[in-house]
């Protein structure tokens, strides 16, 4: 009996589908558009968010030690920065790769420095944080030590980086929140006119007993399958559209010279499946509630 219940509710569902073709190729198109624009946004926010985390890995700050300090205070100091929460790495910069990344920055002028030796540097370290939120806890703990003489803190480059992470999410989130209210009301208005042209079919099946559930869901069923192929369709339209473009980007001459890596579609497709799935049953799901529930009442 169950069988039979469920077989009726896929089939009722799926044809619906398929005999009202231009309101549903018409919601597949809109669907899909609103896919679309979802996933261009998704795609870009995602790159730049790596791009962000990047630079954040890459940000800390330079801690100089004194002139003469000893190999046991170098050692000392090493020991202490690792201990200090916050802290993601500590790298040792000694006065010789100090010099050379002096003479690489002089370029074509580094003879300049040429009657100089690495003497004339102290050594430091470079230290990232595991969060940037953390930098100026950190830095007043570095401060704190003993044979800590200067501290070059890119503070400014710190913040700016954490707005901008921020900004992002908050946009994405904000689009996210609009496409589905899009969404839902495209496929609750498509679904609406087949529920509309079968209003009489509806009433009579109320009549002979038939339960709102039972009625409904054919037409939930309905915005579920429309949810879905839109869903599927978006993602090989999107799959195949990133990673043209992504490949055309990487290989230009401009874009290697900026050091920074694009996201393959492989590194997003869960989300983007998860996401899509998401936003076409829990679209068609809420749609056709909504758009069922004036006739459900009567």
């Amino acid at each position: 009996m169950k069988y039979n219940v469920i077989n009726y509710f896929l089939t009722e569902g799926f044809r619906n589908v398929f005999k009202n073709k231009k309101s549903t190729v018409s919601c597949l198109g809109v669907m899909c558009a609103t896919m679309l624009i979802f996933g261009l946004f998704f795609t870009i926010g995602q790159n730049i968010n790596n791009w962000v985390e990047d630079l954040e890995a890459e940000q800390g700050m330079q801690v100089f030690m004194e002139f003469d300090a000893t190999e046991e205070e170098i050692s000392q100091l090493n020991d202490e920065l690792n201990k200090i929460e916050g802290v993601n790495s500590v790298i040792f910069v000694s006065k010789e790769e100090a010099y050379n990344t002096m003479k690489e920055r002089f370029g074509k002028n580094a003879k300049a420095i040429s009657g100089f030796t690495p003497d004339i540097f102290a050594v430091s370290y470079m230290v990232t944080l595991t969060d940037l939120s953390m930098n100026d806890q950190v830095y007043d703990a570095i401060n704190n030590l003993d044979t800590v003489r200067e501290i070059q803190n890119k503070r400014d480059t710190v913040e700016t980086l954490s707005k901008v992470g921020s900004t992002i999410k908050i946009v994405t989130f904000v689009m996210f929140a609009i496409l589905i209210l899009i969404s839902l009301f495209i496929i609750s208005n498509t679904i609406k006119l087949t529920v509309h042209a079968r209003r009489k079919e509806i009433s009579i099946m109320k009549y002979v007993g038939a339960t709102n559930g039972f009625i409904r869901t054919p037409f939930i069923i309905e915005g579920i399958i429309i949810g879905l192929i839109s869903g599927i369709l978006s993602i090989l339209v999107v799959g195949g559209g990133y990673n043209y473009i992504a490949n055309q980007i990487a290989q230009s001459e401009t874009w290697q010279k900026l050091s920074l890596g694009i996201l393959s579609f492989g590194d997003m497709i869960v989300q983007i499946v998860l996401v899509y799935m998401f936003l076409g049953v829990g679209i068609g799901i809420i749609g056709s509630s909504i758009s069922m529930r004036k006739y459900l009442d009567v």
